[in-house]
């Protein structure tokens, strides 16, 4: 087939490392450390570590669960908070 041949000098191999979201855990990692960080500090600064504990495996959990879903979903919230809703229902 004419035209889907590389071009020799315009063709790169792509790492999958560089597509693909950064997980800690399964979760995107700014949110697993975030939610790890909280879990933290109930549990060591306020000596609730049951309450503490349940709030670090809840938030993870949801957090894994939807990057099975979608990988890049924490940016899709930061996008859609930053723009005004302009037609409401």
């Amino acid at each position: 087939m004419a035209g889907t041949d590389p071009i020799d000098g315009f063709s790169v191999p792509v790492h999958r490392a560089l597509t693909e979201p950064i997980l800690l855990g399964g979760a995107p990692r700014t949110l697993a450390i975030a939610n790890a960080t909280l879990a933290a500090a109930i549990a060591l600064g306020l000596r609730l570590w049951i309450p503490g504990l349940v709030l670090w495996l809840l938030g993870h959990g949801a957090a894994v669960w939807a990057a099975k879903h979608d990988a890049q979903f924490v940016e899709v919230i930061r996008r859609h908070l930053r723009y005004p809703a302009y037609l409401r229902a």
